[in-house]
């Protein structure tokens, strides 16, 4: 019977970024990608629908931020987040 995968859902507005994101774990046996979302709203809707085990959260991105986002995720599912982002500004780690 095989192990069981870590479910990963990639939010963040670059589709290169997600592309990226999805090659690199997907060729992990033990992690399986099960969706991908370009915005905050689009990530809360999938986090509700997919129920992945961890959610790669960009921090700025359109309609609703990543904080933002993080926040409705962590409050509503299981799932665990990981706040990526290139920005270097104290206030996105605080929030």
């Amino acid at each position: 019977m095989p192990e069981p995968k870590i479910r990963v859902l990639i939010a963040d507005d670059q589709a290169l970024v997600r592309d990226g994101f999805s090659m690199i774990l997907s060729a992990q046996p033990d992690l399986a990608v099960v969706g991908e979302a370009a915005d905050g709203a689009e990530a809360v809707r999938a986090a509700r629908e997919l129920r992945p085990d961890v959610v790669i959260m960009d921090v700025r991105m359109p309609n609703v931020d990543g904080i933002e986002a993080t926040a409705t995720i962590s409050r509503e599912t299981r799932a665990k987040v990981l706040v990526l982002t290139t920005f270097d500004l104290d206030e996105y780690v605080y929030d």
